[in-house]
């Protein structure tokens, strides 16, 4: 059985009014309550019986396939949670509430999940098995994959192995991208307090002014990748916040600078390189220049890495529903991050992009939306994926 981006025509219109709904009432991570419930609704309605409230805000449904036959399950998974943002599009559907946006396409993905549903539930005759629909709060920052494994989601249903999408602006709609191991890089965060003695501008012998170890850190930290970690390693070190003073203080010597920073890598050894490259530098500085400091890492997300037969299984999957050709099997790994890669740490599966043709505004941007007439691609190629690892195919 192949499944098409046509099969969901008959509701295409009910999921465009449904994507457009979540995404003018967005929610950011584990506060997914409306969300939630329209998702736990949407699932009922198609028979089934939703478990809310798995990581804090997740909701688990199980399609039950041939009675009797097998008892292997495959996860499909949707990230739910919007984006801390003041979306900037005039449209009628744009976010009702100020600071808070579907920038990402999580809307998008969270019905195209629902529609694979309705796939899934008028083929169970089709597998033997289960298919586990995991709809997933807090991937933009709160690792709401790993909130829902702590809570079981992998053991209480069984997960064999599992499958994930994010749209994607730049490839054009039908076409699916992927690399059968490295998917996106593993992100950490730094954050320092430097503590000098302030005084007045007009005096600055008279004080330790942390300006200046703080500007010349600025310059080492960008040494690291570039002279400490090898050139076949990906690895990137960035600042993304560097805060002191007071604007209406002219004449002041500020106390403190306060600076935070991410890394990014793949190597476990070269996130061990980072912190304690970046742990020496911040010491040499303060020690020469006699200043105090508080320096904390916190681990953040793992490196996303597809399994290799998996991966294969899902490419093969997207060119049964999308055609020959439609397939990148060999992209480039991003630098970006996403915590899907909890799951993969614990189970095999795949992460694949999906194109949905809007390079004018990628993800994050306060112009981006996500392109309805996409719905479909993912809906079948998800629904594909779980109906061939159920029945054995597709797998290299």
């Amino acid at each position: 059985m192949t499944f098409t981006p046509d099969d969901i025509a008959p509701r295409a219109a009910d999921y465009e009014r449904m994507r457009k709904h979540l995404h003018a009432h967005p929610e950011l991570g584990f506060e997914e309550a409306e969300t939630a419930a329209l998702v736990a609704r949407e699932l009922a309605a198609l028979g089934l019986v939703p478990e809310t409230g798995i990581g804090l805000t997740g909701v688990v449904a199980v399609i039950e396939g041939r009675a009797g036959h097998g008892n292997r399950a495959v996860g499909l998974r949707a990230d739910m949670d919007a984006l801390p943002i003041t979306e900037a599009n005039g449209f009628a559907h744009a976010s009702k509430l100020p600071g808070k946006m579907h920038g990402c396409g999580h809307d998008g993905h969270t019905v195209m999940l629902l529609a694979a549903a309705r796939l899934l539930v008028g083929a169970r005759d089709r597998f033997a098995g289960r298919v586990v629909l995991v709809f997933q709060p807090g991937e933009e920052g709160h690792a709401g994959a790993r909130a829902m494994i702590e809570d079981g989601v992998l053991h209480r249903f069984g997960i064999d192995e599992i499958y994930a999408l994010h749209n994607w602006p730049a490839l054009e709609p039908g076409r699916v991208a992927l690399n059968p191991a490295r998917m996106m890089a593993g992100i950490d965060r730094f954050s320092l307090k430097l503590t000098g003695t302030g005084g007045h501008g007009g005096h600055p012998h008279q004080a330790n002014d942390p300006m200046i170890p703080a500007s010349l850190l600025v310059q080492a930290l960008q040494s690291i990748v570039a002279k400490n970690v090898s050139p076949f390693d990906e690895a990137v070190v960035s600042l993304n916040r560097l805060e002191s003073g007071d604007r209406g203080a002219l004449s002041v010597v500020p106390e403190t600078v306060l600076m935070e920073g991410m890394t990014k890598w793949y190597a476990p050894e070269v996130r061990e390189l980072l912190e304690r490259r970046i742990a020496e530098q911040v010491d040499g500085l303060a020690r020469a220049f006699g200043m105090t400091h508080e320096l904390s890492h916190q681990r953040l997300y793992p490196p996303t890495i597809n399994t290799a037969p998996e991966a294969e299984r899902l490419a093969c999957a997207a060119e049964k529903v999308l055609g020959p050709g439609c397939v990148d099997r060999s992209i480039r790994p991003s630098m970006g991050s996403e915590d899907f890669a909890f799951f993969l740490e614990k189970r095999p599966g795949a992460y694949f992009r999906l194109g949905q043709g809007r390079p004018e505004a990628f993800l994050h941007s306060p112009h981006y939306d996500f392109n309805d007439a996409v719905t479909g691609h993912g809906a079948a190629v998800l629904a594909q994926v779980a109906l061939d690892a159920l029945n054995g195919e597709g797998r290299a």
